[in-house]
């Protein structure tokens, strides 16, 4: 199977690099966590592969297309971005900000057809915000906010999902049914799902493959069970061992 996304050699960050010499690559149906510190730079490269920053060096690849040659409308078509900032839409009801997912296919007064009302109501259905979709967006928790963003971004849908710190927000029910929700996305629509998170002994239940990063580069690829080993975690995060033996193996 071909790869649906790739990164070849890679640079990011704002003027000046965060981090270099980035490759990646993910097959769909499957999930990346992307793990680092806070301020490792893991939301600068999602936004970079997204296009939402302009990169510094390096390509990013779409089954083989460089991205450099898709205008927006269509790398949006190709890849559903959803970012960690928490976003509040005045007056607009769930349904109505599940429905801005579709602006990619809408016409210039962005109409919807019955094609992206259909593609709205699977994203509802997928992940369970029907009883919810006509309340106001601003009334409702932050848990139920993010998965109507989820519905927004994967009623586009395209076949690569990005998602910055989606758990942030969240207590630990709704941590662990979003998550649950991204990874039945993966499976049953066979889309290529990167996630950045800084929750280990949930990044390691989720993912198929994991990437660290620190000081600037990449230190650790692999499958998650080789990937944070305690070792490498304290690595990561700076953790004395006792402390990582403490709250992880106890």
């Amino acid at each position: 199977m071909n790869s649906m996304i790739e990164t070849e050699n890679l640079t990011v960050g704002y003027n000046d690099p965060i981090i270099k010499d980035i490759c990646l690559k993910l097959e769909s149906g499957k999930i990346l966590t992307l793990i680092g510190a806070n301020g490792s730079g893991k939301s600068t490269v999602l936004k970079t592969i997204g296009g939402y920053i302009k990169k510094l060096g390096g390509s990013v690849f779409i089954n083989g297309e460089n991205t450099d040659l898709l205008s927006e409308k269509d790398l949006a078509k190709e890849m559903s971005v959803l970012l960690t900032e928490r976003v509040t839409p005045r007056l607009l009801t769930c349904r109505e900000v599940v429905e801005m997912g579709r602006y990619p296919y809408t016409g210039r007064f962005g109409m919807l057809t019955e094609k992206d009302r259909d593609s709205v109501e699977k994203a509802i259905r997928s992940v369970d915000i029907g009883d919810i979709a006509e309340r106001e967006f601003a009334n409702i928790s932050d848990g139920q906010r993010q998965r109507v963003m989820l519905a927004s971004a994967i009623c586009r849908e395209s076949k690569i999902l990005l998602l910055d710190e989606p758990t942030s927000f969240l207590d630990i029910h709704y941590k662990i049914r979003f998550l649950e929700t991204v990874k039945n996305i993966a499976e049953n629509n066979n889309t290529a799902v990167v996630i950045s998170m800084h929750e280990i002994d949930l990044a390691r239940k989720i993912a198929d493959f994991a990437v660290c990063v620190k000081n600037g580069r990449i230190v650790y690829r692999g499958e998650p069970q080789e990937v944070f080993s305690p070792d490498i975690v304290c690595d990561i995060f700076d953790l004395p061992k006792e402390l990582y033996r403490k709250y992880f193996d106890s």
